[in-house]
């Protein structure tokens, strides 16, 4: 539910900012509270290898797939048409973990995997009927590298995330992505960024729920589930964003929708069943 506002987020947020520049903010800033909170807390150190891993799933999962995310809704992607095809990321995560870290599914959970997919796929029929004008190119292909770059994400803090300090190791992931998404604004966007009362809004929700809140609880998730099974959470975001959309832009909400979303939380429900490592 949580991880579903940042798709309406990146909406409000690239209103008066560059969509780059947003997040290059919004990472410095949610790393800069996270070392202060272990600070407070005095949370474990990082070592070498922590580091290092750290800095790699926050350039893939943060830079990477939210670059993509932002930058699509910023080319003319409808917040719902983006969390939708950011849906497919669960199928992408569920394939490759089988194929790298010998996650493997039992009956149920393939069955969850397509009915996830399922409802993904009625939300998608309901969305594009629903865009006028198309679709631009640049929107799309940073979809495409943006879901690559959770999936890589996902994978490498499975591996090797699971003795990363869950404070200091996000902070640094967000420190990452930030030194990245400088660069990259700073050669697309020049920095540029308005703090109206859209930006400051959208940057303390972006920061507060969405960076410290939903993103925290993902990583306990990753350190004690499957890769495939967090994953599978993403099945639902695609319909609750529609509906999100539909209250707050007045974007098109259909019956399908709805159901995709019934189908969808069905397919969780089959791929949260117990799996096995090989």
């Amino acid at each position: 539910m949580l991880w579903s506002t940042g798709f309406v987020v990146a909406r409000y947020g690239t209103r008066d900012a560059g969509p780059l520049t947003f997040l290059c903010v919004r990472m410095f800033i949610a790393s800069a509270l996270l070392w202060l909170i272990a600070k407070v807390m005095r949370a474990p150190r990082m070592d070498r290898a922590n580091w290092s891993s750290a800095a790699v799933v926050g350039v893939f999962m943060h830079a990477t797939y939210l670059g993509g995310v932002f930058v699509a809704i910023d080319h003319g992607l409808p917040s719902g048409l983006t969390a939708l095809i950011a849906g497919l990321h669960p199928v992408a995560t569920s394939v490759t973990a089988q194929i790298f870290l010998g996650e493997q599914l039992n009956r149920k959970q393939k069955f969850g995997v397509f009915f996830g997919l399922l409802g993904v796929g009625a939300v998608v029929i309901e969305k594009l009927d629903a865009v006028n004008g198309g679709v631009s190119t640049i929107a799309m292909v940073a979809m495409a590298i943006s879901i690559i770059g959770l999936t890589i994400g996902t994978l490498v803090q499975r591996a090797l995330g699971k003795e990363m300090p869950l404070l200091r190791g996000t902070a640094t992931q967000y420190l990452a992505s930030g030194l990245v998404l400088a660069v990259a604004s700073g050669v697309s966007e020049n920095w540029q960024i308005k703090m109206t009362t859209h930006t400051i809004f959208s940057m303390v929700w972006a920061v507060a729920v969405l960076s410290i809140g939903a993103v925290l609880i993902m990583m306990v998730l990753l350190a004690r589930h499957t890769a495939t099974k967090v994953s599978s959470l993403f099945f639902l975001t695609p319909a609750l964003s529609t509906i999100e959309g539909a209250i707050l832009f007045g974007e098109r909400l259909g019956a399908l929708a709805l159901v995709g979303l019934v189908v969808a939380i069905f397919g969780v429900y089959l791929t949260m069943q117990s799996t096995t490592v090989a």
